[in-house]
């Protein structure tokens, strides 16, 4: 049920989560919820129902995201002198460091194409070595690079509120006098409760963080743990290995360097036409695919870059694969 009092129908339901205990989602009853790929439940039906309940209030099997505990959007403008150097910032990061996909692969960064709904024409490329270092805020060494998958070109970032690979509270962009904040001075637990407005929302006062609910946001950030960075650590990636399946991400902020309707920070991706660019001039990778005629997917990339287990193959542990 919602803040309205009507019921929410994209929360997870007692009976998916029933029939996730009973086929392919493996849940501790101690309360880590950790998913396997064993298929053996390790739960009562009235234990995961209260484990579910529980741990995770907000998730729902849509996309769907929420806004950290601290986040305020009310202050946020394009024009103002902070967002301005910002976006100038990752657009000359994006068009000197990262400007397609070829200079992504050289740089490291991993691919994701989203199974289970929500970014359509558009890919996340995250880098291990930036999530696991100190910065947070740093247009030169962004956690996470947004790909048109048309003309095969950066049109943003995702920056990820960790340091070392662990979650921290996310750093204000600027105050009413401009200042920029450290992230401690306003508090909170770094998670909101809820999909409504920022809990803090503030007008003097730009933080304008979000977390994912939703099963494809929540999948999404175990994989990249599950696969890349344990690859990115030379640990072994198998099929038997259990990792904690997060009732949330860690907190998230999106900065597009190409016009948005929603504004510089929108949580969405822009719509197809205001995506459109001139394809990338070479792939930078050996491939019979060609940007601006083929679309960026699994099938074009070079074999070193695709991981050995795809989302795909890991999809069936998402709580959609059990709906009726």
């Amino acid at each position: 049920m919602n803040d309205s009092g009507e019921t929410d129908e994209s929360r997870l339901s007692r009976r998916t989560v029933l029939r996730a205990a009973s086929g392919t989602v493996t849940l501790s009853v101690a309360g880590s919820g950790r998913v396997g790929a064993s298929g053996a439940a390790t739960a009562t039906r009235g234990e995961t129902q209260a484990l579910f309940d529980r741990r995770c209030p907000d998730a729902t099997l849509q996309p769907s995201m929420g806004y950290c505990a601290d986040s305020s959007t009310a202050g946020c403008t394009d024009d103002h002198p902070e967002t301005v150097e910002l976006q100038r910032a990752v657009r000359t990061s994006l068009e000197t460091r990262y400007p397609d996909v070829g200079a992504l692969v050289d740089a490291g960064f991993k691919p994701y194409f989203d199974v289970l709904g929500g970014g359509e024409g558009w890919s996340h490329w995250l880098s291990p070595e930036h999530i696991g270092d100190e910065g947070v805020v740093d247009p030169e060494r962004p956690e996470a690079v947004l790909v048109d998958n048309h003309s095969w070109r950066s049109i943003g970032v995702m920056f990820i509120a960790t340091r070392n690979g662990e979650r921290v509270e996310p750093p204000t962009i600027y105050d009413a006098d401009g200042t920029v904040s450290d992230g401690d001075e306003h508090g909170g637990s770094g998670h909101g409760n809820g999909h409504g407005k920022p809990p803090a929302d503030d007008p003097t006062r730009c933080a304008p963080w979000h977390y994912h609910a939703g099963a494809p946001g929540r999948f999404a950030w175990w994989f990249y743990q599950q696969v890349y960075e344990r690859e990115y650590a030379d640990g072994d990636v198998t099929v038997d290995t259990d990792a904690e399946f997060p009732c949330r991400t860690p907190c998230m902020m999106h900065v597009w360097i190409v016009d948005h309707p929603e504004g510089v920070y929108a949580h969405d991706g822009p719509p197809p036409e205001y995506r459109e660019r001139p394809p990338a001039d070479d792939p930078g990778f050996e491939t019979d695919a060609e940007p601006g005629e083929d679309d960026l997917g699994w099938d074009v990339l070079p074999e070193e870059v695709v991981p050995d287990r795809r989302p795909d193959s890991f999809a069936h542990l998402s709580p959609l694969s059990n709906r009726r």
